[in-house]
């Protein structure tokens, strides 16, 4: 798996979190190259890419996949400079929980850590649901894992193992105001994405991925023959 040279410096940024997140996310695409054949993929939604230049490094499906004209992208942000930044992408703009598409538009719908921001459970259930009807075959989303000893968002360990509605405050007393917000940071759990799939009625696989010896994301397959 090589990086577009011409971004090395962008997706590669000096911090220590930074590098740390690009590693687990290079372990993340070779799981996903396991199990789907993406040499075989016509078309690919990524939901939830990111506008910002600095963090690009969070594009990762984009760094990785070599066929960019194959990859529609969405985000709520204008990330449009995705198309200068890789060559026949294609990018909307729009909502990842009701989707702008027809259904079974894609050979994948690919999300990378973006459930966890889109608010309540009944959003990311719609998220969910949103990216199986757009897709003809596979789902693959990825999520930290609420039960990994460290919150990668909020550079804190422990505190989101306790009840949410505590974890939340003690965010605001250490002036984390904009992640104690639900709507901004709802972290998930393996049961938490089993309860969704049981309720949308689909036979799903969990994988995971390791950082300091524990699953620290969880990655969410569906293909949609197995409905």
């Amino acid at each position: 798996m090589q990086v577009n040279p011409e971004i090395a410096s962008v997706v590669k940024p000096d911090s220590f979190g930074a590098k740390m997140a690009f590693k687990v996310r290079r372990k993340i695409y070779g799981k996903l190259a396991e199990n789907i054949d993406l040499e075989q993929l016509e078309s690919i939604l990524d939901v939830g890419v990111t506008a910002d230049s600095q963090a690009a490094y969070s594009n990762f499906f984009e760094c990785f996949y070599p066929h960019s004209d194959r990859i529609c992208a969405l985000s709520d942000q204008d990330a449009s400079a995705l198309e200068k930044l890789f060559p026949g992408l294609t990018f909307v703009q729009g909502d990842g929980c009701c989707l702008p598409f027809d259904d079974d538009s894609f050979d994948l719908v690919f999300s990378s850590a973006v459930i966890e921001h889109v608010g309540n459970y009944h959003r990311q259930k719609a998220l969910i649901a949103e990216a199986l009807r757009v897709s003809r075959k596979y789902v693959f989303i990825t999520t930290p894992n609420r039960w990994h000893v460290f919150e990668f968002h909020t550079y804190w360990p422990f505190l989101h193992w306790l009840p949410k509605k505590l974890h939340r405050m003690i965010l605001r007393c250490l002036g984390l105001r904009y992640l104690s917000k639900e709507e901004n940071l709802n972290l998930l759990s393996r049961r938490t994405l089993k309860r969704i799939c049981r309720e949308l009625g689909i036979k799903y696989q969990i994988m995971t991925v390791d950082f300091l010896l524990m699953p620290s994301n969880l990655l969410l397959l569906i293909e949609k023959n197995d409905r």
